[in-house]
């Protein structure tokens, strides 16, 4: 098996591992009721997507 010649450093390590993180979910208002939601989603308060009721949520 193949070695490596010499040890990485940690700080070529972590640059090399800089653009890993998980950046966040994108929000956006719904058209609906106004909530904040992931894109792309039903919306969870009101159940409407792209202006269509999709579930139908009860008024408790």
């Amino acid at each position: 098996m193949a070695h490596p010649k010499s040890k990485i450093s940690k700080q070529r390590r972590d640059k090399r591992r800089s653009h890993d993180a998980i950046a966040g979910a994108t929000l956006c208002t719904c058209s609906h009721c106004g909530a904040m939601i992931e894109r792309h989603r039903v919306c969870p308060d009101c159940g409407y997507y792209r202006g269509q009721q999709l579930i139908v949520k009860s008024n408790e």
